[in-house]
């Protein structure tokens, strides 16, 4: 099953990833900032990009009907992030994730794709969604209570080995 899904909001078109979209994950998967707080060791070259654009986003589609979307800024076309719903085998929960470049950041578009993407969820009959997310990391603390998240506890992932993790929930 492919996801055919296209959101839109105001300032973000939302799209399934392609096998063209190597050289903006490969950016999301190693500027330092971006991947500070998930656990994901820097891409060491655009073929590490391209297996994991394999054995993530595509695969999650092709299993699960859903994942991440690429996040296009409207006003240039670019994939600036990803935003979307993802399963994660290892506590059996659908969490809501988010990541895009620096230059985007404080801009409120974390919050604005994660809106369309909870509608997105609504739609496919999901009931809850969670987001996983580092201790340290306040800003996306503030993006999951602002997206009508709650606390619910602390979880471990083993991509982020010796560090308990912050479990927040919904209700969609």
């Amino acid at each position: 099953m492919a996801m055919t899904a296209v959101l839109e909001t105001p300032r973000l078109v939302l799209r399934a990833f392609t096998l063209d979209d190597v050289d903006a994950m490969y950016q999301l998967m190693t500027v330092p900032q971006v991947i500070r707080f998930v656990g994901n060791t820097p891409a060491q070259s655009p073929q590490d990009t391209l297996d994991y654009l394999h054995q993530h986003p595509l695969r999650d589609y092709q299993v699960y009907g859903y994942g991440r979307f690429a996040c296009v800024w409207k006003e240039t076309g670019q994939v600036i992030g990803f935003s979307g719903i993802k399963y994660l085998e290892e506590i059996q929960e659908t969490e809501l994730g988010y990541r895009f470049l620096p230059e985007f950041w404080g801009k409120g578009l974390a919050t604005e794709a994660g809106q369309a993407v909870i509608q997105f969820a609504q739609a496919l009959g999901l009931k809850r969604l969670v987001a996983v997310i580092h201790p340290d990391n306040a800003g996306s603390q503030h993006v999951a209570v602002k997206l009508g998240f709650e606390f619910e506890g602390t979880t471990e992932l083993s991509l982020i080995e010796q560090q308990e993790l912050l479990l927040f929930s919904r209700a969609i």
